[in-house]
């Protein structure tokens, strides 16, 4: 028969196991695993006029595969544009310069991404590269504002 305190120490190993899994899942889940490694890694940048909810660590995809995370938000002082630094796995080399970036919605009220569309070009993106062609969010509360608006003037006007 095995003693009371074999089993004891079994259970607390098998436990811990348990734990470690779960918070390796949840790092993974939650974006914060590519913060631990960043190398085969890249940074480009893009301004946007507006980024809706956009975050660091928000992902970054290529055809909706991830292929990065958002490094960084800033504004520029002087454009009043905001500057995204964002980067991209090393494996991804052909993304031409005259790639577009936009930033979507995942779903109706979903987390905002941004989707790189690469171009034609025969350059391709390197490190500190700055991705000229952008498509901001698209606000969903701008949205109705704008169709309550027209909505309001055609019925004055008509």
């Amino acid at each position: 028969m095995i003693s009371r305190r074999v089993m004891e120490t079994a259970v607390g190993f098998f436990m811990l196991a348990g734990l470690a899994a779960l918070l390796m899942m949840a790092f993974k889940v939650s974006g914060l695993y590519s913060l631990v490694s960043t190398e085969g890694k890249y940074n480009v940048y893009a301004r946007f006029s507006d980024i809706g909810n956009l975050k660091p660590r928000s992902r970054v995809t290529v055809s909706g595969v991830t292929v990065g995370r958002v490094n960084s938000i800033k504004l520029d002082p002087n454009s009043l544009q905001a500057i995204i630094s964002m980067s991209i796995d090393d494996t991804i080399k052909t993304l031409s310069k005259d790639s577009v970036a936009s930033i979507y919605t995942s779903g109706l009220i979903g987390d905002n991404y941004i989707a790189l569309e690469s171009g034609a070009s025969d350059e391709f993106l390197h490190n500190n590269s700055e991705i000229e062609e952008t498509n901001s969010a698209v606000v969903l509360e701008k949205l109705i504002g704008q169709f309550l608006y027209g909505q309001s003037n055609k019925t004055k006007e008509g």
